[in-house]
């Protein structure tokens, strides 16, 4: 993809973890019209080996930088840095990409300032499924949303919501419920897990109205999401089993979306809402 010029389309990483190294590699084998610009990284010692071995060599530049040397943004970062890294790229009428979408709703007023900028925020599918039929519903009406998580034990561990409250999850020999309540709660209690929530809220009825169930369940080795959705047009359900990343918390497909997404962008052929 290239923009009306022939140019190819810069796209700028924050963050090295399973999603942003998985980017970073596909963008150096190639994808059409894109080259990898600039990285942000907080070690980059750390990362030496990966970085010599891509074939070209990008630019690496803090985070509230990356900005000057893209048109896309992708924050694969943690959801503290959400605000560095998106508001100048907005400011400046670029494109962020935001993996993070629970930090969004602590920072909102990015919105407007997007729209007033001529900037764009993008949320992938990531691990979910549907969100063009979410999408497509929430033109009309729709009554209820409601997401059910199972995940195993580790992909769990350390949640804001599970350490407040003491819940013990190691060992567990059935499913326990740990949470029923909205996607902005959810987000909150388990912001390295739930950012399926806060997507799936924003494309339907906002996080506020949107149900969310989570379960430690040590009888699936999958990340595991069922949505039910009832709207004047349609009433529709939709499963989906993540294969975890080297990140338990991630799935495998969350990258991939990503990478459909920028694939997507300025496309001759473009299916799906």
């Amino acid at each position: 993809m290239t923009d009306a010029k022939g140019t190819a389309l810069r796209v700028a990483i924050a963050g090295l973890g399973s999603i942003g190294s998985r980017l970073a590699r596909e963008l150096d084998r190639g994808i059409d019209g894109m080259v990898l610009a600039a990285i942000a990284v907080r070690d980059k010692d750390k990362h030496r080996a990966f970085l010599e071995s891509l074939r070209v060599q990008p630019l690496i530049l803090p985070i509230d930088k990356l900005w000057e040397a893209a048109d896309i943004v992708v924050e694969c970062a943690p959801s503290q840095n959400l605000r560095a890294i998106v508001e100048p790229v907005v400011m400046h009428g670029k494109t962020a990409v935001v993996l993070g979408a629970g930090a969004l709703l602590d920072h909102d007023d990015l919105f407007a300032l997007a729209k007033a900028h001529g900037g764009r925020i993008l949320v992938p599918t990531g691990a979910l499924i549907g969100l063009d039929a979410v999408n497509a519903a929430a033109c009309g009406v729709i009554h209820s949303v409601r997401m059910v998580t199972r995940k195993p034990i580790d992909g769990l561990k350390g949640a804001p919501f599970i350490v407040h409250n003491n819940i013990a999850i190691d060992g567990l020999h059935e499913p326990l419920k740990l949470f029923e309540g909205s996607a902005r709660e959810a987000a909150k209690g388990f912001p390295a897990n739930l950012n399926v929530a806060v997507a799936l809220s924003l494309a339907g009825i906002g996080p506020d109205r949107t149900t969310i169930e989570i379960w430690a369940d040590p009888t699936v080795t999958r990340n595991t999401h069922r949505i039910e959705v009832d709207a004047d047009s349609a009433r529709f359900s939709m499963a989906i089993e993540n294969v975890p990343s080297e990140n338990p918390r991630t799935g495998v497909i969350t990258a991939l979306s990503v990478i459909a997404l920028l694939r997507k962008q300025r496309a001759a052929l473009a299916v799906g809402t």
